[in-house]
């Protein structure tokens, strides 16, 4: 029973570690955190966030926001939340690939001046986000928090399947925790239970959750792959892009179905 209790909560405060590293969630102080394994618990906290997000949603709309007034917002408190992280690097990223001379690029991506390119990708994907989330009427909690946890799954493939392209930064230490395919099989299974969902809901729609997953992972997929065949690998910045990206493009595929 003890090994057991302390084997709970050592993951409990790793969650937290991680909850912590990617969200601005306020947390009371709690001493020796550990936070080489957070991208571990990546898609949990994705869900988490997609969570916020759609009790947020129900709220308001239960007050009576029109529904675009009501995703502008939902878009806006979802980037509180991160702190702009993944935005942030998703802008450095779109500067850097803006570069022409490849050598370039990178030290492009590490200064902290956003460019012209950077300052329109953030643009199309608040965008993108907005729109798709007025087009999506039913179950948007749980959209939001597919699209979470989609998005941090790809930030896992990517730094498992690519190098990363620094000595040091924030995202060196991701190395440490996703070291094998089976690595990505817990965030996996978990967003295919959410995708599921749907299912569970509404068994009638057998399409949606069959969408959902193939979508999900394809796209995490595909935005890992063409991010490390612009560059040749990843860095901090090109995950928080691949989050990004996978998010904004879920969404709108959402809309079709």
């Amino acid at each position: 029973m003890l090994k057991l209790f302390q084997w709970c909560k050592k993951i409990l405060f790793k969650l937290l570690a991680s909850v912590i590293f990617y969200t601005t969630i306020p947390l009371p102080y709690i001493k020796d955190l550990e936070f080489h394994e957070v991208a571990y618990f990546a898609p949990f906290v994705g869900l988490v966030i997609g969570g916020i997000l759609g009790l947020l949603d129900v709220g308001v709309n239960y007050l009576g926001m029109p529904l675009l007034t009501r995703s502008a917002l939902i878009v806006a408190v979802w980037m509180g939340i991160t702190g702009g992280l993944h935005l942030d690097g998703a802008m450095d990223t779109a500067d850097g690939l803006a570069v022409g001379n490849p050598e370039r690029r990178l030290e492009v991506m590490a200064d902290s001046a956003t460019g012209a390119f950077g300052a329109m990708v953030a643009i199309a994907l608040i965008l993108l986000k907005t729109t798709a989330l007025v087009d999506i009427t039913d179950n948007r909690w749980l959209m939001l928090m597919a699209a979470c946890g989609w998005g941090r799954w790809g930030q896992q493939l990517a730094i498992l399947r690519y190098p990363y392209l620094k000595p040091t930064g924030k995202g060196a230490l991701h190395k440490q925790a996703i070291r094998s395919y089976q690595d990505l099989l817990p965030g996996l299974l978990l967003m295919l239970a959410v995708s599921g969902l749907v299912w569970l809901l509404d068994g009638h729609r057998l399409v949606i959750p069959v969408v959902m997953a193939i979508a999900g992972s394809a796209i995490a997929t595909f935005t890992a792959a063409w991010f490390n065949h612009k560059l040749g690998g990843h860095t901090g910045d090109t995950y928080g892009a691949v989050v990004e990206w996978t998010e904004a493009l879920f969404l709108c595929v959402l809309t079709t179905i």
